[in-house]
Order: C-alpha cells, then sequence, then structure tokens
C-alpha cells in the first residue's frame, strides 16, 4: 500500500499536486526511493534468504531486492489484485539471467489478500516488511496486525516504516498525507505501539527513519519513522513452523510465468518444452530465476567459460607456435611460457592467482592439436570457483567438449578458419 510514486510539486512522494512547487519540499532522492534503499541495505547487512513484503503495491521494493544474491525466497502480499496483475510481470527473469545465471535459486510469488488473514505458506521466514503500510489499516485491522504478524508469522526481522505526523506541519495545508491514510502517529505514539508489540510478542525494537528535516526543523524528526524489530532468540525453529497446521487464504494471482518462454528463446528443444502445459494450469504466480544450483544452467555456465578459457590460450599462443614453424613434430611441445598470459580485455590477477596458474600444468601441442590441462583451467579464478576438482569438471563438460583419451586435457585444432582472417 505504498504511496504513488510520482513526481511533480509534491512535498513527499508526488500525492500534493496543489502544492506550488515553490513551497514543497523536495526530498534527495525522493523519499519513497529512500524507503527502499533502507530496507535495501538492511537486506545487504542481515542476508535473509525469505523476504516478504506485506502491501507490496506495484511491486517496486521486490523489483529492487530480487537483484540480492543473497535472497532465495520473495513474497508479495497486496489486497489490491489489479495491482498485482499489472506488475507481476515485471518481476520475471529478463534475457540477461539466462546469459549469467544467479548462484542461488531465485523464486518469487505474488499472492492477492489482506496481511491481517493467517497464511502458513508465510511463515518460517527471515525478514518481513511493511512499508507504509499501517497507516491504511482501520482500528479492526490494525488491532489483529500484530496477531497475524508477530504472533502467527513470527519473522526473525520486521521492518515498519510510517508517516511522522511531526513532520506534516512542514508541509503547506497537510493534515494526513493520503486520503485513503486512517492515521498518522507521531513519534512517542509509534514507538509506544511498537514497544507494546514487541515486549508481548518478544522482540525487541529500535527505531530509526528517513527523510530529514529541513536546517533549523530537527526537532520533527525524520518524514518516515522505521522500526526494526527483531525475534529474541533468533529465528523460529523448522519444528515450531512444521507444527502449524497449513492455512491457505491467500487468492493466488493467476498467470503464466514468462521463464518457459524466455527458455525456449534460447533453446528451441529445452527440456521445458514438454512441461509447459503444466505451467499454464499453475495457479500461484511465480517466476523462477536461473542459477548455478540448476544442472542444465550450471553446465551451459561451465561449459561456455571452458571453451572461452581454452580459446583465450590458444589465441595467445599461436604468435608463438608461428615462430617454431619450423620445428613441428610429433613430440609434445611445451608452449605454454613461463607466465600466466593475461588476455588484454580479461579479467586482472592479483599476485597470488598468477602464481597459481603458472604453477599449474602448462597447455602443449601434439602435432596440430592443442591441449589444456584440466588443472591448468582449475587455477584460473573463475573457473576454480565453478569446479571444487578436475573429477567434477571432467564429469560436467565430457558430452560437450573434446577431451584427452584419457580424459585429463582439453582438445581443440590448434589453427581455425579464422585464424587467416586475423592474421595468424
Amino acid at each position: 500500500m505504498e504511496e504513488n510514486n510520482l513526481q511533480c510539486s509534491s512535498v513527499v512522494d508526488g500525492n500534493f499536486e496543489e502544492v506550488p512547487r515553490e513551497t514543497a519540499i523536495q526530498f534527495k532522492p525522493p523519499l519513497y526511493r529512500q524507503r527502499y534503499q533502507f530496507v535495501k541495505n538492511l537486506v545487504d547487512q542481515h542476508e535473509p534468504k525469505k523476504v516478504a513484503d506485506l502491501g507490496c503495491g506495484d511491486t517496486s521494493l521486490l523489483r529492487l531486492l530480487k537483484v540480492n544474491p543473497c535472497i532465495e525466497l520473495l513474497v508479495g502480499v497486496d489486497i489490491n489484485e489489479d495491482k498485482l496483475r499489472w506488475r507481476g510481470d515485471s518481476l520475471a527473469p529478463f534475457m540477461g539471467d539466462f546469459l549469467k545465471p544467479r548462484d542461488l535459486n531465485l523464486t518469487i510469488i505474488l499472492y492477492h489478500g489482506s496481511v491481517v488473514e493467517r497464511d502458513s505458506r508465510l511463515l518460517g521466514f527471515d525478514l518481513i516488511t511493511c512499508i507504509e503500510l499501517i497507516e491504511h489499516l482501520d482500528s479492526g485491522d490494525l488491532a489483529r496486525f500484530p496477531e497475524v504478524v508477530f504472533g502467527y508469522l513470527s519473522p526473525s526481522m520486521i521492518v515498519i516504516s510510517t508517516p511522522n505526523s511531526e513532520f506534516n506541519p512542514l508541509f503547506p495545508s497537510v493534515t494526513l498525507r493520503d486520503s485513503d491514510h486512517k492515521f498518522e502517529w507521531t513519534r512517542m505514539e509509534f514507538q509506544t505501539w511498537a514497544l507494546y508489540v514487541a515486549n508481548r510478542y518478544d522482540y525487541s525494537v529500535e527505531f530509526t527513519g528517513v527523510g530529514e528535516p529541513p536546517a533549523g526543523a530537527e526537532n520533527v524528526g525524520y518524514c518516515t519513522q522505521i522500526g526494526i524489530f527483531q525475534k529474541n532468540g533468533g529465528k523460529a525453529t523448522e519444528a515450531c513452523v512444521s507444527e502449524q497446521h497449513d492455512q491457505h487464504v491467500y487468492k493466488a494471482r493467476q498467470g503464466l510465468t514468462m521463464l518457459p518462454r524466455l527458455v525456449l528463446i534460447f533453446h528451441p528443444q529445452a527440456v521445458l518444452l514438454p512441461h509447459l502445459p503444466k505451467m499454464l494450469r499453475l495457479q500461484v504466480f511465480t517466476t523462477s530465476y536461473p542459477s548455478l544450483q540448476q544442472e542444465r544452467f550450471f553446465k551451459l555456465v561451465l561449459v561456455n567459460e571452458v571453451s572461452q578459457q581454452v580459446e583465450s590460450l590458444r589465441v595467445s599462443h599461436l604468435p608463438r607456435r608461428k615462430e617454431q614453424d619450423g620445428e613441428r613434430g610429433d613430440e609434445p611441445k611445451d608452449i605454454g611460457g613461463s607466465k600466466a598470459p593475461v588476455p588484454c580485455f580479461g579479467p586482472v590477477f592479483t599476485e597470488v592467482e598468477k602464481a597459481k596458474i603458472e604453477n599449474s600444468p602448462k597447455p602443449f601441442c601434439v602435432g596440430d592439436k592443442f591441449f589444456v590441462p584440466l588443472q591448468r583451467l582449475l587455477a584460473y579464478p573463475r573457473l576454480n570457483r565453478l569446479c571444487a576438482n578436475e573429477e567434477m569438471m571432467r564429469s560436467v563438460i565430457a558430452d560437450s567438449i573434446p577431451l584427452s583419451s584419457d580424459g585429463s586435457a582439453v582438445v581443440t585444432d590448434l589453427y581455425n578458419y579464422f585464424d587467416e582472417q586475423f592474421g595468424f
């Protein structure tokens, strides 16, 4: 239930178009962005795996958080089904996400429903955010809100932001900042409520905010006040979560994830094709991102990295090989050199990484065949990060890249058609 993110003569986030621009307080960055960035910084600090945004509105916060590598499950809940339907597809992976998959799986789900309804699918989360939400709740829903979010869902951390009404006199002709707000609290009112809730449900809470007041008005505090609640004793145990009965009250947004469509663009004969009818019958709007935890994408990335590294080594040794043309024979020739080659536009290695590469088995030639030992490839940081050992690399690339008879090296032609085009 986020405020409209409009750029006009607004005093807060674009909701007071009648206010003359010269009298309006301008926040840089805009206040809504400061709130989202606050949450983003908190996620960077605590690295939660499961995050839910209650009152996710147009999903702007979800779109900001989905790039965080630590998050594996990202859920949005909102009462406005039209917004979910309109903005949902913007959460689907782009083409670049398939070219460079994430390290960890990521699933994004949108649910349609009220934040004061219990739904067991939101149990066991590390972080739940409620950004500019509680002021939209009537007295009955506000009373139920702590019971559901703190008592039933009981995540490790909860972030709640709400307007600070003490800031409002700095705005021309403002009583409430949005026509849908049921109330706006002073700092004392918010802190009294927050401390009561924290004490009742065994949380600690600290207070901060975003939106600095102008010079001379520091006594009013931040424009947006924020409470950060942390569960005493850490995360709820899996046993506690499993004891809860399944209770699914949220209505799932129906729609087809974009994942199959994008994968089919990349791989016309991809393995997802037989499962397309199943995807069409999905009741929950869900987008799954490609990751290195998925075998098909891990293999795709590893084969691509190995191929690029082998080609880089082959090209870097062609001039040296040309000088040896008069010495060609059937005996293996060590052409690795004493130093690790650094491609002109490739990565820059640290001294430790250079030493590791230099001490690894060097590429060699037999006739017009070029051999790169797997141990050499594993010495390069990017490949070492992907593969733990030689056996793992061999098992993944064996059916995609030619290997030597004993499987210890990648084999490729020393020369190809394009070498002559580039003067080799």
